[in-house]
């Protein structure tokens, strides 16, 4: 039974990790701030399950700030695979804090790569990088070969740590992997997340909990995906021959507006009557045109995005009506 340790466990794309890989036979363990805390409910439906929890899925305590802690913890697991997606996620938070940012993501992917170095079992290392590290492209659509030129802390922190790893990679010939992912969602997306605000916000006016829904930019255009199919290239990427980078993207940019129009759609109501905008969403500075080209994860690991840009938005909305 191979094994796989995940920081990030109980995130968006831990959740989807963790239950892609006990689906093909691994023995799972995942990195948690509290094994006890509430932030853990995107697994509730595993932990519940006593054929899993305990004998295949396994939570452990620990802070990507603690080396020693989570040199000790890694060394007793000794995993083959190592999935790195822990951090400060939120891109408008990096602003107010931006010190913390660049030490959870940059500084902690860095102690995560000294410790597989020194791994007496060589494990495979997969680093979620983000398409942030863009920032503002010359050119369009973005592949494993485009110039970094991040326009905040968060992209700034990425960069960084995406680099290192290829530092790593070549200087140590570790099996370590970047993969750049674009921006994908799912009923599992933090709340602060704007295509998670406009599902909810949609939900609770069709319910009569709420009048109307306010947002920042809606010409605002991302690549947007599921989270489903992003970890699948995970997964499919540490299985390859050989380390290198993949990004993984759907290659089609939305609107938020888009995305609107799709969530009043799903709930049956016009938009235009319940949307405002309001300045205090606007960003400071807003990436531009990050259109991802998955060229090469498609030719080499055979990967390409399932679910559609209506779909998983229409999912979401439907998740929303549920809860």
């Amino acid at each position: 039974m191979p094994k796989a340790f995940i920081t990030g466990i109980t995130g968006q794309d831990g959740s989807y990790l963790a239950e892609l890989l006990l689906g093909k036979g691994y023995e799972v363990h995942g990195l948690v701030r509290d094994s006890s805390s509430p932030r853990r409910s995107r697994l509730d439906h595993l932990c519940s399950d006593a054929e899993v929890f305990g004998r295949t899925l396994f939570f452990h305590d620990g802070e990507l700030s603690d080396a020693s802690q989570l040199r000790a913890l890694i060394h007793q697991v000794a995993p083959d695979e190592i999935y790195h997606l822990a951090g400060q996620s939120d891109v408008g938070l990096s602003f107010k804090i931006p010190e913390t940012t660049c030490e959870v993501i940059a500084l902690g992917t860095v102690r995560l790569l000294e410790i597989v170095r020194d791994l007496p079992k060589k494990a495979r290392f997969f680093h979620a990088s983000s398409a942030e590290i863009f920032g503002e492209p010359k050119t369009q659509p973005q592949n494993e070969e485009t110039p970094f030129a991040p326009v905040n802390p968060y992209g700034c922190a990425k960069a960084y740590a995406t680099q290192m790893v290829e530092v790593y990679r070549r200087a140590f010939e570790m099996f370590a992997v970047n993969g750049i992912l674009f921006n994908h969602e799912s009923p599992r997306r933090g709340e602060n997340f704007v295509t998670r605000k406009i599902a909810r916000g949609a939900a609770a006016i069709k319910l009569g909990r709420e009048k109307e829904l306010r947002l920042g930019s809606l010409t605002s255009q991302r690549d947007w995906g599921h989270s489903r199919d992003y970890v699948e290239g995970m997964w499919m990427a540490l299985q390859y021959k050989e380390p290198t980078s993949f990004v993984f993207a759907t290659g089609k940019l939305h609107s938020v507006q888009d995305v609107v129009e799709v969530a009043f759609e799903t709930v049956g109501l016009n938009w235009q009557d319940y949307v405002k905008q309001d300045p205090r969403f606007m960003r400071v500075t807003e990436p531009m045109h990050l259109i991802g080209d998955a060229t090469k994860a498609k030719s080499l690991l055979g990967w390409e995005p399932k679910t559609s840009f209506r779909d998983l938005i229409a999912e979401m909305t439907r998740a929303e009506l549920g809860l």
